[in-house]
């Protein structure tokens, strides 16, 4: 039994000065004379572990320089000690499973989840999975299909980033029509600019000749017919064993009402207002990335993650690519005045928790599991994370200098 005394606490609802006690892994008191182990927090806040429910940072632990490989038990322990020490208790970590070979293809996907597994006894924070099926990728759906009956709480987050890629030039990547509409703009498929503007990356990325890597997209794209079944098929899979999922980068209405047909109730990263109003409207959870609130907006011109949050159009926050940004972006809505403390640090716990149907964690209130952190947040600086518990357990500690 542990209590943390007198912090500054982020309760449902209202921020107190209070003392919290926690035994057998769940908030056990609150309000109440000290018991067991006090922990002095005084003059730090101590709020509800921040849960990330889409987070590829650990790509660059896995490859931290382009085409060169780390052994993935060291970028899995080493990933989990960063979510650790930027309070992320629960985290969902976005394993792309592409058609493409490389850092984001179906084979490094799944280590990386039979890796976490095997390491499950020693990591800090409870890591779990987003499916983030690239939806051409057939070559996923085995892999898909072992990962939802194994041991790894995933979701599943449908991904078209080949449709958008061979849209036409003229069309802005926000202003694309509904993947498979028969009105989408196509480029001309031998447009010399597919390769050189469009795919040059990707194919580096995974470690193929743009003629090869070109040639793979072509062969790709022929299935293009087939991915509506296919999205169905895996769609009722999920809907069967409750895996909550996403749509990502929503551009229009009939994209969200599409995905919403089929049982997918979270758009991720919408781009455009007509699918946000439309997911407002009809109950569905709205993401936005984190680094986009820090940053002050969107680094591919989409909509500002501020203004969504100002306008009550944000439910959550992930890290998307960069685990300090969920506190980061935190303290710059605070600083910009977007909304109240209590409602800004929900973008990151509670809204987090709703949105993965996770009904034990994502506030402090008695009875729920004890994922805490402990912050110092002086006024007008930087938050830095003190402490990190999971489930109870110190995950993470930090005493300062001074």
């Amino acid at each position: 039994m542990q209590t943390f005394q007198g912090a500054t606490v982020y309760l449902p609802g209202e921020i107190a000065e209070t003392n919290v006690t926690i035994a057998d892994g769940l908030i056990a008191e609150i309000g109440e004379a000290p018991q067991g182990e006090v922990i002095d927090a005084r003059g730090l806040i101590l709020a509800p572990a921040l849960i990330d429910v889409h987070g590829d940072a650990f790509e660059r632990q896995v490859m931290p320089r382009p085409g060169v490989y780390f052994p993935m038990e060291t970028a899995v322990l080493e990933t989990d000690r960063q979510l650790a020490a930027n309070g992320i208790a629960t985290t969902y970590h976005s394993i792309t499973l592409s058609f493409e070979p490389g850092l984001r293809s179906v084979d490094r996907g799944r280590e990386m989840m039979q890796t976490i597994r095997d390491l499950a006894p020693r990591l800090l924070v409870e890591n779990r999975i987003q499916l983030r099926w690239e939806t051409f990728a057939f070559e996923a759906l085995e892999t898909i299909d072992w990962a939802l009956d194994a041991p790894l709480s995933p979701s599943l987050a449908f991904n078209d980033h080949l449709s958008m890629s061979m849209r036409s030039f003229d069309t802005k990547i926000q202003d694309r029509q509904f993947e498979h509409s028969p009105d989408y703009a196509l480029a001309d498929p031998h447009d010399p600019r597919l390769a050189t503007v469009r795919h040059e990356k990707h194919a580096a990325r995974a470690g193929l000749a743009i003629d090869d890597y070109m040639a793979l997209i072509e062969r790709v794209w022929a299935r293009r017919s087939d991915v509506p079944g296919a999205m169905q098929t895996l769609a009722g899979k999920a809907r069967a064993k409750g895996v909550p999922m996403l749509s990502h980068d929503d551009t229009q209405v009939e994209t969200r009402q599409h995905y919403r047909a089929m049982g997918v109730t979270v758009a991720e990263f919408p781009m455009t207002m007509a699918p946000i109003e439309d997911a407002r409207a009809n109950g569905d959870t709205i993401i936005f990335g984190a680094p986009n609130a820090v940053r002050g907006g969107s680094h591919i011109g989409s909509l500002a993650a501020g203004d969504m949050v100002e306008e009550g159009l944000c439910d959550v926050l992930a890290s998307d690519y960069y685990y300090p940004a969920m506190l980061a972006a935190v303290d710059r809505l605070d600083r910009e005045k977007r909304a109240d403390r209590s409602t800004l640090w929900s973008l990151v716990s509670t809204g987090s928790a709703r949105a993965m149907q996770l009904d034990d964690r994502g506030e402090i209130a008695v009875g729920q599991r004890a994922d805490l952190v402990l912050v110092d947040w002086p006024d007008g600086q930087t938050p830095a994370v003190q402490g990190t518990w999971v489930a109870g357990r110190p995950a993470y500690r930090a005493q300062p200098a001074h």
